[in-house]
């Protein structure tokens, strides 16, 4: 059934978040038979294509991974997000109230889970890591994600259009918060010896 909802959400947002709001998926649920195969999607990509195929910026020569470091690196990123998932989903219906919506912690789930969908397709790209062609794969999940969010949360959360706009807004700021968390965690992994080994 996620698949289903992931592509309507995709192609017809309006009509696929009404049946979204109706499903009575548990939290669990959503880990178990989605988000733990779609969050795969990125590391393994990346995985992939930076041990084998490597990445350059512009025409210089390509660089590669060794597996031995690219592998915790690839665990390490899946489990991120994994967590950023549960956090943004706790940190949407702690946030609820001050919007009077009234979703259950599962409505949070699938608004963080369809709403993330964009994201997790698009490291597909990172099968071929050039850093151009990331970029803007990129910046298309990132506008789509964003449009999915301001569209998904007046339906999801039953709340009034102008509502929802600052909603999606205060969601939005806490997302980046979450991915500077994670660029700051990374940080301190590479510190303790998680960092990248290039091959020669």
């Amino acid at each position: 059934m996620f698949m289903q909802h992931m592509w309507g959400v995709l192609y017809n947002p309006d009509k696929e978040w009404r049946k979204v709001k109706d499903e009575n998926y548990s939290v669990m649920d959503y880990y178990t038979r989605d988000l733990i195969w779609m969050s795969a999607l990125p590391p393994f990509a990346l995985f992939v294509g930076t041990t084998q195929v490597g990445w350059s910026i512009g025409l210089g020569e390509y660089v590669k991974l060794t597996m031995s470091s690219a592998l915790p690196i690839a665990l390490a990123f899946y489990l991120a997000i994994l967590v950023g998932a549960g956090v943004m989903a706790y940190a949407i219906h702690w946030m609820e109230k001050t919007y009077s919506a009234n979703a259950s912690m599962e409505r949070c789930m699938a608004l963080t889970a369809y709403t993330a969908s964009p994201m997790l397709l698009a490291g597909l790209a990172g099968f071929w890591p050039h850093i151009w062609f990331v970029v803007i794969v990129g910046l298309l999940a990132v506008a789509w994600t964003v449009y999915l969010l301001y569209t998904g949360v007046p339906r999801i959360m039953d709340i009034p259009e102008e509502q929802g706009f600052m909603f999606s807004t205060s969601i939005l700021t806490v997302g980046l918060v979450v991915l500077v968390g994670m660029l700051a965690v990374t940080v301190l992994l590479w510190g303790f010896g998680l960092g990248p080994a290039y091959l020669r």
